[in-house]
Formats: C-alpha cells, sequence, structure tokens
C-alpha cells in the first residue's frame, strides 16, 4: 500500500486557516517520512474555540511560514500520491479552501478530488463513533489527538489495517 495520509488544525472555524500540518508518506505499507508544520493563518487570527481544540496560539505562529510559502514543501509531499484522511472532506476543503485564498491551484497537485476516508471505512466496519480517537483507541495506536502530525500517523495506520 502506497499513499499519503494528512491531517490539518485550523485557527478559525474558516477552511481556509490552517495553522498546522500533518504529513504522512506510507511506501509499500510502511511509513516512509513524516512531516509536521506550524502554519501562520492569515492576520494570524485565532477563535477561542479552536485554541481550545488544539492549543495552538497566535504567538506559536507569529514567525512561522505562511502556506504560500510552506506550499513547495506540502506539494512535493502529496504530487501524484493517493490520499487519506480521517475527516477526508474536512482536511479536503482546508486544503482547497486554503490554496485558492492563497491563489495556488489543486489541480497542479495531481491528487483526486475524492480522498480515502478512515472514518467513512471504520464507521462501514461498525465502529461507534468512528472518531479519530475512538478508532486509535480500539486498535492501540497512540494518539495525541488534535496535533496534526499524531493524527496523520494514527489515520496512516488505521489505513493499513483496513
Amino acid at each position: 500500500m502506497t499513499f499519503t495520509a494528512i491531517d490539518f488544525e485550523t485557527a478559525t472555524g474558516f477552511p481556509h486557516s490552517a495553522c498546522a500540518v500533518g504529513i504522512v508518506t506510507v511506501n509499500d505499507g510502511i511509513i516512509t517520512d513524516k512531516f509536521y508544520s506550524l502554519i501562520q493563518p492569515p492576520e494570524n487570527e485565532y477563535w477561542y474555540r479552536n485554541i481550545q481544540v488544539h492549543g495552538i496560539r497566535p504567538q506559536d505562529t507569529m514567525n512561522e511560514k505562511t502556506f504560500d510559502s510552506l506550499f513547495p514543501t506540502i506539494q512535493k509531499l502529496l504530487y501524484g500520491r493517493k490520499i487519506v484522511a480521517h475527516n477526508e472532506v474536512f482536511d479536503r476543503n482546508v486544503l482547497l479552501k486554503t490554496m485558492k485564498y492563497y491563489g495556488l491551484y489543486y489541480d497542479e497537485l495531481e491528487i483526486s478530488n475524492r480522498w480515502e476516508c478512515t472514518c467513512r471505512i471504520y464507521r462501514a466496519k461498525g465502529y461507534k463513533p468512528a472518531n479519530l480517537k475512538h478508532c486509535s483507541q480500539m486498535n492501540n495506536i497512540e494518539l495525541h489527538h488534535h496535533e496534526a502530525l499524531s493524527d496523520a500517523v494514527a489515520c496512516a495506520k488505521l489505513y493499513l489495517m483496513k
């Protein structure tokens, strides 16, 4: 199995407000690379509710790269790959909207418009709830929930176990 798992955290309720990304590369069933970066969201704006979820604050990202500056690295990791996310609708929307905000074109990634979704897969297997925390617990996968790299690693491991 060869794919890339991804997870975003957002600073606000707007999908173009990515403030962290975790990307895990899997080649032939083996995790071969892990990438994590904080991202300075537009105007470095945060909503209190989002901070409560992931713990990332404006002072954590005020000196970080914006998404467009980080994009060449992200593009290399995603280009032409099968993409997996635990809640693919959320993470795909964050990528799409953040790219659009910065004038970047999703088509240049040469990835599918629909990704694999471990939440959907595990819901179909009867998991209730099928959220990342529960699926990870049920499969003895270590998880520091809402830390983007930990979430991406857990997603990759769940996809490998499907």
